[in-house]
């Protein structure tokens, strides 16, 4: 995306009040008198959503419910784990392309944007070809999308996995916590060896350096039957990264997050019809061969392991900061596990220039 680009889209105004998680419809309630002056305090309904684990999300309804604003507020101490000039630029810049959800203010500790009518994806629909082949497309479209000089692309693979490692305590604040992690992931040495081993091998692989979302679990995809489109939300995390770690990343994701069962890794069939829809809109259907899709298939998988790293220490972090009800040190111990598990098969994968 071009600065001309940026500079063409509606202002959303920073309001500087801060929204507290014991008090959010009341938060919620201050901000809605700023953007939405003309509604009626008494006939507005609040809805809080349940299903994230990194921030609180607020659903604000209004008469016929055709102008939903969605309220996000951010989750403790998640500040040092996400840029938030920068995912508030990527909103913008990401809307101007038809991406993203029009953000309708920032305030201290979140933002206010559009709700996008529609399902988001589950274990079972994701597999669906009506909709996971529209996935594919999606994401190789915002896979072209250009961003301007002001954008770094440097892949933020190997950066970002050791800004979290610096982040990870060597002792956590509490007891019980740090009983359960120490002896699998202390001290952080251990997992700072791990990334580096992994990262100077998906840095030969020669996967392209393209605009990624870097977070597409399945409650990051909005799925709207009636306009046959999906919406990719949150773009917390958005930024140049490899083309076959937002692909991987994506696919690690069908096991869900309630009930992680990776079973539901997607097959080399599944993957191989679904790399060829995406290759088809990356680059022309006509180009696509099978040494194409060999090489791709064996990068998304690599680079599968990567995501495991990579969540694998972001829930870390939020065992020692985060207020939400959500078991992170589970969630860290089921995707080192995976990690583990997948290491020696994926790394043994290889195709020919």
């Amino acid at each position: 995306m071009d600065s001309k680009r940026l500079l063409e889209e509606p202002q959303a105004p920073h309001i500087p009040v801060t929204v507290h998680e014991a008090t959010i419809f009341d938060g919620a309630r201050e901000i809605l008198e700023k953007i939405r002056p003309n509604w009626k305090p008494e006939d507005i309904e609040f809805k809080l959503f349940t299903d994230g684990i990194t921030n609180k999300l607020v659903g604000c309804f209004y008469g016929d419910r055709e102008d939903t604003v969605l309220i996000r507020v951010y989750g403790n101490k998640t500040d040092l784990l996400i840029d938030r000039t920068a995912e508030t630029r990527n909103i913008k810049l990401l809307h101007s392309y038809g991406f993203a959800p029009r953000l309708h203010a920032t305030f201290a500790n979140g933002l206010a944007y559009e709700y996008v009518p529609g399902v988001t994806l589950n274990p079972e629909n994701v597999t669906d070809p009506a909709i996971w082949t529209l996935v594919a497309r999606k994401m190789a479209k915002m896979h072209k999308v250009e961003c301007g000089a002001e954008v770094s692309r440097k892949a933020m693979l190997r950066w970002k996995l050791e800004q979290f490692l610096n982040l990870i305590p060597e002792k956590f604040s509490r007891r019980e916590i740090h009983e359960r992690v120490k002896d699998q992931f202390l001290p952080v040495s251990k997992l700072r060896q791990e990334v580096e081993n992994l990262c100077d091998r998906l840095e030969t692989l020669g996967s392209p350096v393209v605009f990624a979302h870097n977070d597409l679990l399945l409650g990051n995809v909005v799925y709207t039957e009636a306009l046959n489109q999906v919406t990719f939300i949150d773009y917390e995390y958005a930024a140049y990264n490899y083309q076959a770690f937002d692909i991987g990343n994506h696919f690690t994701e069908f096991a869900g997050i309630d009930e992680i069962d990776y079973a539901r890794y997607p097959s080399r069939d599944f993957q191989m019809q679904w790399l060829r829809v995406y290759l088809e809109t990356y680059q022309h259907p006509r180009c696509v061969t099978e040494t194409d899709l060999e090489r791709l298939y064996v990068q998304v998988n690599q680079f599968a392991l990567a995501s495991h790293l990579f969540w694998t220490i972001w829930a870390l972090i939020q065992a020692e900061h985060s207020t939400i009800d959500f078991d992170f040190v589970r969630f860290a111990q089921i995707r080192y596990e995976e990690y583990l598990q997948r290491k020696e098969d994926f790394l043994a994968l290889s195709f020919e220039n």
